[in-house]
């Protein structure tokens, strides 16, 4: 027999007992009986009934007693018994139901009514089931995503440099907020032929711990890329390559790469889909260089142009994803690679005051939370 069909029966009468009993058997419930509701709370711990036929006026303990002992078990399946009570004319149903009882029928029973009520609480009681089940399993999947996040953000962690290369006559300053755990924006620098040091910087489509995989791709793509090949343009070619030959096009980013002579200032530098870079001259204003070239793995053969630069001392050059520019909020629109570079000081005395004064332009309200993964690089050759 199906546990929906049990029926537990308490009452102190016999004879209303068997007769319950017997026009629930007949419409085919499996019933047991109890006299009393002390020994009917210890069989419903051995074996929970589907629902609990609970008569109101008892001697010892009444039926409004049992089901408060019943629904403070600490175990659910216990308490959540559904409950239904027997009451006689006059009785109190209001007393009943803020016990806890799920619903009353009135005696003499109409077993129609009965039938019922029961099959009533037995969808309720399965439905409560149900969705303490999917609730469990939506906390698990929760548990299982934050373990997953955490990874990634431990693997990401790993990937971002935690300490900047030491050039001589050089200052490096970075910046890095997800707007969750992991993002989609990763940056780098790693030395090349010539005593040349290539910077470089991506942007992921994508947030979350799908996009923290491809910026750990995009390391691995960019660093093989650098021992391989001398210049950007060849180092981006090889990257896009190997992006549309494992995605096919279904996934891509934009990125800007810059190779740079520390002896000499000289530096050459290529974009593919990413916002302009961004050449501050100490006390002149700034300038932007835009990408020649579309995002990295979205099409094959892009061609990618190099931009060949000098930086005087004074002079430095910014990377960075477009979550510097924030997001349109009401009463303001998202700055454009144009006014954040008219938001730059060109008297700032360090690379990382520069960096500071340009978070706090970009980004005036410091109380209001990131709406995009925010990483940024400067590079200031000292004066």
């Amino acid at each position: 027999m199906e546990p929906a069909r049990k029926i537990l029966i308490v009452d102190d009468d016999a004879g209303s007992r068997a007769l319950l009993a017997k026009m629930l058997t007949a419409a085919g419930y499996t019933c047991r009986e109890m006299d009393n509701a002390t020994d009917a709370l210890k069989l419903v711990h051995q074996e929970p009934p589907a629902v609990l036929l609970l008569d109101f006026k008892m001697p010892a303990m009444d039926g409004a007693e049992a089901v408060r002992r019943l629904r403070a078990d600490p175990n659910p399946s216990i308490a959540q018994v559904p409950v239904i009570m027997l009451t006689g004319y006059g009785e109190s149903e209001v007393i009943c139901l803020q016990a806890g009882a799920d619903d009353f029928v009135v005696k003499p029973i109409k077993i129609e009514v009965l039938r019922a009520r029961i099959e009533a609480q037995s969808r309720l009681h399965s439905l409560r089931l149900q969705l303490q089940q999917q609730n469990n399993d939506l906390e698990e999947w929760r548990r299982n995503h934050e373990r997953d996040l955490a990874a990634a953000r431990a693997t990401q962690q790993s990937l971002i440099p935690q300490k900047a290369p030491q050039l001589e006559g050089w200052e490096i300053a970075t910046c890095y907020r997800p707007v969750i755990e992991v993002g989609g924006d990763i940056y780098g620098w790693l030395p090349i032929n010539n005593g040349r040091w290539l910077f470089w910087i991506a942007d992921a489509t994508g947030h979350g711990a799908s996009a923290a995989l491809l910026t750990t791709l995009a390391k691995l793509l960019f660093h093989y890329g650098g021992e391989q090949r001398n210049e950007p343009a060849a180092i981006m070619k090889a990257v896009n390559d190997d992006l549309r030959g494992i995605f096919a096009g279904h996934s891509f980013m934009s990125a800007m790469c810059l190779a740079l002579d520390p002896q000499t200032g000289r530096a050459s530098v290529v974009g593919a889909g990413h916002p302009p870079l961004l050449i501050t001259r100490f006390g002149r204003g700034t300038e932007a260089i835009a990408s020649s070239a579309p995002p990295l793995g979205l099409i094959e053969q892009s061609q990618f142009t190099e931009t060949i630069l000098e930086l005087n001392p004074g002079d430095a050059f910014t990377l960075y994803t477009d979550g510097l520019f924030g997001a349109p909020v009401p009463g303001r629109l998202r700055s454009t690679p144009t006014q954040l570079a008219g938001m730059i000081n060109p008297f700032a005395a360090s690379a990382e005051a520069l960096l500071e004064l340009m978070l706090k332009a970009a980004a005036p309200d410091s109380g209001e939370a990131p709406r995009d993964d925010v990483a940024a690089m400067v590079v200031r050759r000292s004066n």
